[in-house]
């Protein structure tokens, strides 16, 4: 875009100290924000729309153009009459020239700041940069280290077994139990989750979702040439692959060992992905295969199912009278219950080790790391693909929230609200262009946000950002241009919101252990009226946090993902308006939640009620009702990791309202109980 002021200067991307990135211009020092941004810098959103509502009241006509309607603007006051911007009604973009930035450095104005880094003011275009320095930054990069495959799943197997057989000898030696029972309990539940396993996911594929098994001639034919060789070259037997009839663009692979492998993707794969992407995808899922992960994970994740399968089963036995081991039992169960844990992350810890080497064997096999981390950008964030043409057409986009995808899948869907991006636009089309600028903007959150690497703690797979980061380096170390290269340096931490966060997301279980501890040690009905008025005030204030109700702006996608103070308690107000794409859960038949499509990209949108029997019945029968409608949505943004709106109001063309009410009910809920709190202190 060229400067409204300069004419012929290019606008270039600068980090703010906020952690958004703006257009700036290098000549005037003038800013352009796109609809919607000047909201993320402040902090009261209904302040700000008042006067702009104000302002174009009062408004003259502009002596600058629109860097991206080319159309005039008008002049509008903003900030208390400290400054003049210009304002286009059309993109509802803003203004800001040098002149007037230099008034809000003199005078700043509270809940409002907009300060750009100075790393940021030194950033030359990317591409310029690409073009300048790619010979040299190709031959001086040296492949990153992945740990050793074979040292660490041993480790972690030797270590997880090291545990079990701990509590096995505690139950013989302490509970009570012979050795034999000991030994039943683990080697039945091992050979029932194997042997068994993999049919049990062919069932419940083809009853709970809309899947066919394909023979090799059922698949196109670049793809199935593609299988043929990689396979051939592997010394591996064909794959056993599996088509889920949805638009959403998904793969994953289960099985007993390489030559025994299922290999399943979506419609959407084939549909949205354009060839090199579909093969990349099908190439990480085969390294899968043939790193024998199937039968690795499946005996790692049995570590921790009969851990708690020990667990469970002692704390529901019931001691005879002339047995004293009951004592032992419950310290067994305990001890069991906390390995379980222990156990759990060390198997997500293996497994996201997992992940970067089917990703690098992918990369290999594909021979260009690009297409594995383009498609992977399509299925993880919600960024629109985009024609490298000046003049677009919309995308048309599907996302995915396939809960039956574990540790073998593309991406950890269980963990992550997960969305597609794709180059497929409604002439047909393939190969759109991934913004990358959006990218950066949604990669920015998984490097900087503390809450990033808590969900990675949490998840089976790398954030999406890291994995880039990978592919991206095994490209330059094949002479290839990376993908992305994202060397921002981030501008402030983001520790105090996290903690901020933290507290308010357990606030009321804190004032609930605390309160309800004091009265456990003195009971009374003034003390039980305190620990239900505390819990209830700690719960008032968490919902009145997490659920603003200042005013929903109009914002896109593209700007949300710019945000990178958010997080499922911080969330942000907006309204957006777009068509309803697919189901959150392909093929899945009672799946509530919606994808919305917009201009700039597509986001989950999480449809919530009081009752999951009101969501139930709502997918059932009006959800369908709204494909393929253009809808305005009012909700909050959120992202854990991958972004999402928790829904307040859904209006459809005709006037149909559909509203949450989960607001409304923990609203209810928090009020209730602080009343009941203080009525108890009073009537005491």
């Amino acid at each position: 875009m060229k400067c409204p002021l300069c004419k012929d200067s290019e606008l270039q991307k600068v980090m703010t100290r906020q952690g958004v990135v703006v257009d700036y211009c290098p000549r005037c020092k003038g800013i352009w924000l796109e609809k919607g941004e000047i909201f993320l810098f402040a902090q009261d959103s209904k302040l700000i729309q008042q006067e702009i509502e104000e302002g174009l009241k009062v408004r003259t006509l502009s002596q600058y153009n629109c860097p991206e309607t080319n159309e005039s603007m008008f002049s509008i006051p903003l900030l208390h009459n400290t400054v003049v911007a210009g304002y286009c009604p059309k993109s509802q973009g803003i203004w800001l020239d040098g002149s007037e930035l230099e008034k809000l450095a003199v005078s700043p104005q509270k809940g409002f700041s907009l300060i750009i880094e100075k790393s940021g003011l030194e950033r030359i275009n990317e591409e310029e940069r690409a073009g300048k320095t790619e010979g040299r930054f190709i031959r001086d990069t040296a492949l990153l280290a992945l740990p050793n495959l074979v040292v660490r799943s041993s480790t972690v197997l030797i270590g997880l077994y090291g545990l079990l057989v701990l509590v096995l000898i505690s139950l013989v030696q302490f509970a009570g139990l012979s050795p034999n029972f000991a030994l039943v309990i683990g080697l039945v539940v091992a050979a029932i989750q194997f042997l068994l396993g993999p049919f049990i996911m062919d069932l419940s594929l083809r009853w709970l979702y809309k899947m066919d098994w394909v023979d090799p001639a059922g698949l196109p034919a670049g793809l199935r040439d593609f299988i043929e060789d990689i396979c051939r070259r592997n010394g591996m037997k064909l794959p056993r692959m599996g088509i889920i009839h949805d638009g959403a663009p998904n793969a994953f692979t289960y099985g007993h060992h390489p030559n025994n492998a299922r290999i399943v993707i979506t419609q959407g794969i084939l549909d949205l992905l354009n060839e090199k992407e579909s093969q990349a995808v099908v190439a990480h899922e085969i390294g899968h295969a043939k790193h024998w992960d199937m039968l690795i994970m499946t005996v790692a994740q049995l570590v921790p199912l009969i851990l708690f399968y020990i667990y469970n089963t002692l704390i529901r036995m019931r001691s005879k009278r002339d047995d004293d081991s009951g004592g032992y039992r419950v310290a067994v169960a305990i001890g069991a219950y906390i390995l379980y844990i222990v156990s759990e992350y060390l198997v997500l810890w293996l497994s996201r080790t997992r992940e970067y080497y089917a990703d690098r064997f992918a990369g290999e096999m594909m021979e260009n790391p690009n297409h594995l981390a383009s498609a992977l950008v399509k299925i993880g964030y919600g960024l629109a693909g985009q024609k490298p043409q000046k003049e677009t057409e919309k995308s048309r986009q599907r996302s995915t929230s396939l809960e039956a995808v574990g540790a073998l899948g593309i991406f950890d869907a269980h963990a992550a609200r997960s969305l597609a991006i794709t180059g497929y636009n409604r002439s047909g089309s393939m190969g759109g262009e991934v913004n990358k600028e959006n990218l950066k903007g949604a990669m920015r959150w998984d490097l900087w946000n503390p809450w990033a690497k808590y969900y990675e703690l949490h998840s089976t797979h790398p954030l999406i950002a890291n994995r880039l980061l990978y592919l991206s380096n095994q490209a330059a170390y094949a002479g290839i241009a990376p993908y992305v290269s994202f060397n921002e340096a981030k501008p402030e931490s983001y520790w105090d919101e996290f903690f901020t966060d933290l507290f308010i997301k357990f606030a009321p279980l804190l004032s609930l252990l605390i309160f309800g501890g004091i009265y456990l040690v003195n009971p009374g009905m003034p003390l039980l009226g305190l620990c239900l008025a505390m819990t209830g005030l700690s719960f008032l204030f968490q919902t009145l946090f997490s659920y603003k109700q200042s005013p929903f702006p109009d914002l896109s996608v593209a700007n949300l993902l710019k945000k990178v103070k958010v997080s499922s308690v911080r969330p942000v107000p907006c309204t957006l308006k777009g068509r309803v794409i697919g189901r959150g859960v392909p093929g899945l038949i009672w799946s509530e939640d919606f994808v919305l499509q917009d201009e700039t990209g597509i986001i989950f949108l999480d449809y919530k009620q009081p009752l999951r029997i009101w969501e139930f019945l709502f997918a059932i029968f009006r959800r369908e009702s709204l494909q393929n409608q253009e809808v305005t949505v009012t909700g909050w943004y959120r992202r854990a990791p991958i972004p999402y709106i928790e829904l307040k109001t859904l209006e459809a063309p005709g006037g149909r309202r559909r509203t949450c009410y989960v607001y409304h009910m923990k609203l209810a809920f928090a009020v209730a109980l602080t009343a009941i709190g203080l009525f108890l202190i009073l009537a005491a």
